[in-house]
């Protein structure tokens, strides 16, 4: 399965989310440090969820680090988040 639907998946899961956009900007960074040849390094999320309805940004941000925690071990070098509720 692709990092992009892992992504997706993990966060449609535990969000719940009216929206998600899951946008790989790999092609973007390719030769930056980080950035892995076969691509699905950096991602840009975009999502829209209750569930985050009353948290700060910084606690949002950690809940979907949290989340995503694996992935980040291994597979995304950057994620960029825009979270609304």
């Amino acid at each position: 399965m692709s990092v992009a639907k892992t992504i997706e998946e993990k966060l449609t899961a535990a969000f719940s989310p009216s929206e998600l956009k899951v946008l790989d900007e790999s092609h973007l960074h390719a030769g930056h440090a980080g950035a892995r040849p076969q691509g699905e390094s950096h991602f840009r999320v975009e999502i829209v969820a209750d569930s985050f309805h009353g948290m700060s940004r910084v606690a949002q941000q950690r809940a979907i680090y949290e989340v995503l925690s694996e992935e980040l071990k291994t597979d995304i070098h950057a994620l960029a988040l825009t979270v609304r509720s």
